[in-house]
């Protein structure tokens, strides 16, 4: 009867399996680190409204021009704010996928 290897068998790559996997995990880790320092912004209206977000979806800022507070116009205001927070959060979607979409692609041997 032939023999089974064991689990931690290099002839199984579970070493090299697990090596790969903790690098993956580091490397994630360091690439989020990085995401979170990195700013997108939202605006609407004309650049009325602009609002900053970073890289892991934190709202930073929110900036609204004068203009439109002292026209009083709240249902328009509050829709120019949820229109560029919308649009922050889409690029901030989008940018964390350009970062950790490559992570995600390598194809580990399992």
């Amino acid at each position: 009867m032939a023999k089974r290897p064991k689990s931690g068998d290099s002839t199984l790559g579970g070493k090299g399996v697990m090596q790969q996997i903790q690098q993956l995990q580091e490397q994630m880790i360091k690439a989020q680190e990085a995401l979170a320092e990195e700013q997108v912004t939202g605006s609407s209206g004309g650049g009325a409204v602009i609002i900053t977000l970073s890289g892991d979806q934190r709202v930073l800022s929110v900036m609204v021009d004068q203009a439109l507070i002292t026209d009083g116009d709240v249902d328009l205001i509050q829709d120019l704010i949820l229109t560029a927070i919308n649009q922050g959060l889409e690029q901030s979607r989008n940018l964390a996928e350009e970062r950790l979409g490559p992570l995600a692609g390598q194809g580990l041997p399992f």
